[in-house]
């Protein structure tokens, strides 16, 4: 007979043989900053708008089974990306540190925009060249792979990193690292255009550093043009940074919006003006403003009152108008979304950087510059993010949005 402890060590092991204890690989949060990087007057809007135009000519040809023009959009490219945020990440080992965008309307990793890539003995020159035309910028260079680092410890091996040899509109930060749905990095090669990519997140699942294909992203609304206000959960989301339950919606099946992360909503002005019924577009954390088609912009500006003001490009209103503006509702998922009168406003301390004055109150919400019925009808970039947790999910086809303590607060 075994001695109790013995048989019970036994059986625990049988146990234990049986059933296997699934390890718990703890989602992974990486910080991220805000940057302010506005080289005209105009920038703002005119790099959204060409952004805008980049992504649906992008969309729609992949939609097609034909090949992304860059002649369509490379006439109009602005000079450098307007406000974005950034995360830094580690690539080689030992890892040199690299300041990348993070763009969920991309899905090519790369870098030498400013630093140089450091080669080291992770380094591996594939035989493939690669470029990508992002609209309000573009690459072109040499596929590697390399270890790639964010964060504390996670750790991806043999990542593909696009090396630059040429970038434009990339000042102050060093490349990217996309997030988008994978389907974006094909024909991003070549010899190989008919191959894609695995992105970031898909390696960090294939290789077992995390054990779903969600991305949490949390922005805050800042006053200050840099700022560090934002975080980036790889596997899973942060349950500090919103209030109640997540809801869902499903990636769309309209193109060219179901080529990224696309869903279906409706937009509303108080509690009865119609801006846009539901319709796709997409949510976009690489355009700055709230873009409506032209028919959606029409009726917003008309129910606020604003006009468009010269300097800066956006719709302007007075004091008495912000006193009576109402809140915009989004509707997707069956949940609906409110963006506050204070939410519409770009954040009164960063007037003169966008060419305006100081105490004027302009709107975060413009025109698409196409119209309705394109399958791109909005797009809900960093003014909407910012008010709202938002997750990313690729394995499920779908994007998720939550409230804040930051939705309703007054902040600009």
């Amino acid at each position: 007979m075994f001695p109790t402890t013995l048989l019970t060590t036994l059986l625990l092991a049988l146990s234990v043989a049986a059933n296997p204890v699934l390890v718990n690989r703890s989602p992974v949060t990486l910080p991220i900053s805000r940057r302010l990087n506005l080289t005209s007057v105009h920038n703002l809007l005119r790099h959204d708008q060409t952004r805008a135009k980049a992504l649906k000519a992008k969309g729609a040809a992949k939609a097609a089974g034909t090949s992304f023009s860059e002649a369509a959009v490379i006439s109009s490219q602005v000079d450098n990306q307007a406000v974005t945020y950034v995360a830094t990440v580690g690539v080689g080992s030992p890892a040199t540190q690299y300041d990348l965008i993070v763009d969920t309307g991309s899905s090519n990793t790369w870098v030498g925009a400013g630093i140089a890539y450091v080669k080291t003995s992770t380094s591996t020159q594939t035989s493939n060249k690669v470029s990508v035309t992002y609209g309000s910028g573009s690459f072109s260079g040499t596929e590697f792979t390399d270890t790639v680092t964010i964060g504390s410890g996670l750790v991806i091996t043999k990542q593909s990193i696009g090396v630059a040899s040429r970038s434009s509109g990339f000042q102050g930060v060093d490349g990217i690292i996309g997030i988008g749905p994978v389907d974006l990095t094909e024909d991003t090669l070549s010899p190989a255009t008919s191959s894609t990519i695995p992105t970031v997140t898909d390696n960090l699942f294939s290789q077992g550093t995390i054990s779903a294909h969600e991305i949490g992203i949390s922005f805050e609304p800042s006053i200050t043009g840099d700022d560090l206000n934002g975080e980036i959960t790889w596997g899973g989301t942060d349950s500090s940074k919103f209030t109640g339950s997540i809801t869902f919606i499903p990636v769309t099946s309209t193109s060219p919006a179901s080529e990224f992360w696309g869903i279906n909503q409706s937009i509303r002005y108080g509690t009865s003006t119609n801006i846009l019924s539901t319709t796709a577009g997409i949510v976009d954390t690489g355009t700055t403003l709230i873009l409506l088609s032209t028919q959606g912009f029409s009726a917003y500006q008309k129910a606020t009152g604003a006009v468009n003001d010269n300097n800066t490009g956006l719709l302007r209103i007075t004091s008495a108008q912000f006193s009576n503006l109402q809140s915009l509702f989004f509707t997707a998922g069956g949940a609906t979304f409110e963006l506050t009168a204070n939410a519409q406003i770009w954040p009164r301390a960063l007037n003169t950087d966008i060419g305006g004055v100081a105490n004027s109150i302009y709107l975060i919400t413009n025109s698409l510059g196409t119209p309705s019925g394109e399958g791109l009808d909005f797009i809900n970039g960093f003014a909407f993010l910012e008010r709202f947790y938002s997750v990313f999910d690729s394995a499920n086809k779908r994007v998720g949005f939550a409230t804040t303590s930051f939705t309703t607060a007054t902040t600009n």
